[in-house]
């Protein structure tokens, strides 16, 4: 089997290097095709990080094995991390963080285990990027949290977690104050629990969820979370292994999966061959048993998990007492440790498998969209406008561009209600959330909506809009803080 090989920018072409290295003295059955990206790409003039070449290179194989990249700065171009993900749908993050035997924390020393497995959505949410000025004062940036998206990283979870044979699988989430975004994530949550009965699910609110996460991380087994939470928690239970030097990452999609290290480029000591390649290769590991390639994966990592417990390390982690080995002398004794099982935490020896279907080809972009559409009403707009006025002198402007099918029901200021109640007390800032609503909730049509833009643009420059939605008889949208 062909994958294709992105080495990465600072440490990633030595590290990358030893993880190979590893894989050829074992003489797992891959060929490798090597593929341009990272920073390099980027300061060549292409804008994706990656050359046209790399991306055709990619989509023909259906699996890409990175380095760490670096995106540069002040360039205004995006992560070349976050779109390799988003651009090949690998909507599934996998993070897997064990207690490694030889990895000090303080858990490892007081006797607790863990083993965490991280599945977060890896599309959606605040990583589509999409932000404006609405002022010079006022950021906007836009979440988008989608039905099919939730569901498809959800049943992905629990299909997971029932080969797996876990124990709990837990969705962390914000519904209690984003009960639209959030809320939409757990109620796909709840509905795809029930068609796993054998399996205990459970909802924990995020920060709660950090925190115990802290306390007594050996009682979570999967937990499942949209991406910016994700991302954070991710590298909270890195920190409760070791760091990102042990934190290996999969992002799976129904096409194409990434496997990478998470941790940076570490420029400072690139080219000195001392890294530590063991994230990038649990990563590997993790793609060899995407592969089906399962015997060669727990012969390497039984050969990791002995060395670790021998007390090799890097000069990054392990006993001091112990002269830190470089980056390709780790390696070399992970090699001589073929054949070995640790103490704690052996892998089973499976036989290979075929390996997963990722990779076929299509000749149009998927459209997801969920079975059951209701009936769709507009009964309003949120108009956001730029404005250093009072509350007062807003509404009283406001007023006057209703006509006989809109009414202004509310003011807002950051969420905060304004108007027609408020507080004094309540600090604003220049752009404000008037909310129209149809009288009598008769239903609009976008012509209405239009000619009130129209109108109220005569008094105030209008930054954004929102219709107000209602599927059946369910309000689409949220309310402001003391509405």
């Amino acid at each position: 089997m062909k994958v294709a090989v992105a080495k990465g920018d600072g440490i990633g072409p030595e590290i990358m290097d030893a993880v190979l290295s590893i894989f050829d003295a074992k003489k797992v059955d891959l060929t490798y095709e090597f593929v341009d990206m990272g920073k390099w790409v980027f300061d060549k003039g292409f804008s994706n990080g990656m050359t046209p070449e790399a991306k055709h290179s990619i989509e023909e194989l259906g699996i890409l094995f990175k380095g760490p990249m670096e995106t540069p700065k002040g360039k205004g171009v995006k992560s070349i991390n976050v779109t390799a993900r988003k651009t090949w749908n690998t909507y599934a993050n996998k993070r897997v963080f064990q207690t490694l035997h030889g990895v000090d924390t303080v858990f490892s020393k007081a006797g607790i285990l863990i083993d965490i497995t991280i599945v977060r959505e890896n599309i959606e949410d605040t990583y589509g990027g999409i932000e404006h000025m609405l002022t010079q004062d006022v950021a906007l940036s836009r979440r988008f949290i989608t039905r099919p998206g939730s569901e498809q990283l959800i049943r992905y979870a629990f299909e997971m977690a029932k080969k797996k044979g876990t124990r709990r699988i837990t969705c962390g989430h914000k519904a209690n104050i984003m009960k639209l975004t959030d809320g939409l994530f757990l109620e796909c949550f709840q509905e795809i629990a029930k068609e796993y009965p054998e399996l205990k699910s459970d909802d924990i609110i995020v920060d709660d969820l950090a925190m115990q996460l802290v306390v007594r991380p050996q009682e979570f087994d999967v937990v499942v979370l949209t991406n910016l939470q994700g991302d954070i928690i991710s590298d909270l239970c890195a920190g409760l292994v070791g760091g990102l030097g042990f934190a290996p990452s999969a992002n799976i999609g129904d096409h194409i999966a990434i496997f990478e290290a998470v941790h940076g480029t570490a420029p400072n000591i690139a080219g000195k061959n001392i890294a530590n390649p063991t994230a990038l290769l649990l990563s590997g590991i993790a793609m060899l048993r995407h592969l089906g390639l399962m015997e060669n994966a727990a012969i390497i990592e039984n050969a990791l998990l002995y060395t670790l417990e021998q007390g090799v390390h890097t000069g990054d982690f392990g006993d001091k007492a112990i002269p830190a080995k470089n980056t390709t002398q780790f390696a070399e004794a992970i090699i001589a440790n073929f054949g070995k099982i640790p103490q704690q935490g052996a892998k089973p020896q499976l036989p290979n498998m075929p390996a997963t279907q990722t990779s076929f080809k299509l000749d149009h972009n998927e459209m997801m969209v969920s079975d059951d559409m209701q009936k769709e009403f507009i009964i309003g707009v949120d108009l956001f406008i730029e404005s250093s006025g009072q509350p007062e002198y807003i509404a009283k402007k406001c007023q006057r561009h209703g006509g006989v099918k809109f009414k202004l029901v509310s003011i807002s200021n950051r969420g905060t209600q304004v108007w027609p109640t408020g507080s004094v007390y309540t600090n604003l800032v220049n752009q404000y959330n008037v909310r129209f609503e149809s009288i009598d909730d008769s239903p609009l049509n976008q012509q209405d909506v239009l000619g009130l833009y129209v109108s109220l643009s005569g008094d105030f420059k209008i930054c954004s809009s929102e219709l107000l939605n209602s599927w059946g008889n369910k309000k689409a949208y949220s309310l402001a803080q003391g509405q």
